[in-house]
């Protein structure tokens, strides 16, 4: 099994979190199954490396240096990006099978306390915290690297070239935020004439390359892409995003119409289409584009693996739901319940949607000027 020696472990946390004279303590977050029947064996193999990271970072944290290193477990929260439970537990002995053992197994502590203790996380979770950590990062000042969904399948993207990533994530970001609007022409089985426009107007993109130089930041880790929401009509003008999106699901595509930001209707005859229609009619804010993003970890030889966390910096991605914890509108607030909220991206390379093809990505300006992006699924700015 592909694994970290313990230097290794030391000088990725150096890397990704430079140094502050501020911080003194780094945390691990991981999610506990409410119940044994939602258990998956790459759920227990995350628990297990986050409980082998806390021991070893805990051996060597004076070479970071720190003065703590904490494990905090939680109940799951159901859905990748809902927002945390109030409390978590400080674990002093076994790593926990289920919630229903969290009493017993660690001291209760609230994560607002944490959050104001502790100035450096690592999330190794089942559902993703990037939003809710974004939004404390925000308010406490912390650092985090959030790792959904991590797998030792992943530890090749941790030994690249970060400071190549980051040069190429700095040219889309600017691009991104200098644009009007973005174009996007799609193929399905080789048709074309599926194409969705963005409204990138009062937007700044976002880039995340793996580090995390600043205070009050939080993403992804392992990392490589530029991301930007689109304009979701918050400021009184409309948006003008609007098209037909496809989306392959379980090998079936379904089409989604777009207007003003919004999936509005859901097109296709299958199992998918049918769950897909259900959803956004029980869900409106299921239906919001929460961002469009430009992973670049393809370009370095890395595969997909099965996992949101990696596969979306292969390439061009577009998120469906919440998207307030990367500068929109569209938060909690807007879904029935904390368990309904949702970020989730869909990932367009040949692997993960192989009958959907991305014939050209055109970034639009203001002053009339126009440039592709990518052309054939490559990029064509590098």
């Amino acid at each position: 099994m592909l694994t970290l020696a313990p230097e290794e472990l030391v000088a990725l946390v150096r890397s990704v979190f430079p140094r502050y004279e501020t911080d003194k303590a780094l945390a691990i977050l991981v999610d506990i199954p409410r119940e044994e029947a939602l258990d998956n064996p790459a759920w227990k193999e995350r628990r297990r490396l986050a409980r082998e990271w806390h021991a070893l970072l805990d051996a060597r944290k004076a070479e970071i240096p720190l003065m703590e290193v904490k494990l905090i477990a939680y109940a799951d929260v159901g859905s990748n990006n809902a927002d945390l439970p109030a409390d978590g537990y400080l674990l002093a002995g076994p790593m926990p099978e289920t919630a229903a053992e969290l009493e017993r197994a660690g001291e209760r502590v609230s994560f607002e306390q944490v959050f104001s203790g502790t100035q450096l996380y690592l999330a190794p979770t089942e559902y993703s915290t990037t939003a809710p950590l974004k939004v404390a990062a925000r308010r406490h000042g912390f650092r985090a690297a959030t790792m959904p969904g991590f797998a030792a399948s992943m530890i090749p993207a941790l030994r690249i070239d970060y400071g190549e990533v980051a040069r190429r994530v700095e040219i889309l970001q600017s691009r991104l935020s200098a644009a009007d609007h973005a174009d996007i022409s799609f193929a399905v089985d080789g048709r074309s004439g599926y194409d969705m426009h963005f409204d990138l107007r009062w937007r700044a993109a976002h880039a995340s390359s793996g580090r995390f130089p600043d205070a009050g930041t939080a993403g992804n880790l392992p990392s490589g892409e530029a991301y930007i929401v689109p304009y979701e009509g918050e400021k009184g003008e409309g948006s003008r995003t609007a098209g037909v999106l496809p989306v392959e699901i379980d090998g079936e595509v379904v089409l989604f119409d777009v207007r003003a930001n919004r999936a509005v209707a859901v097109r296709g005859d299958g199992a998918a289409a049918r769950a897909e229609r259900a959803h956004l009619a029980a869900e409106p804010a299921y239906g919001n584009m929460a961002e469009l993003g430009f992973g670049v970890l393809a370009d370095f030889g890395l595969e997909p693996i099965g996992e949101i966390l990696l596969d979306e910096k292969l390439g061009l991605h577009i998120a469906f739901g919440r998207s307030e914890h990367f500068g929109g509108a569209v938060g909690p607030k807007d879904f029935s319940a904390p368990a309904a909220v949702i970020h989730l991206d869909r990932i367009y390379i040949p692997q993960a949607q192989p009958r959907i093809a991305v014939n050209a990505v055109v970034l639009g300006y203001a002053d009339g000027r126009s440039e592709t992006v990518m052309a054939g699924g490559a990029y064509a700015i590098f």
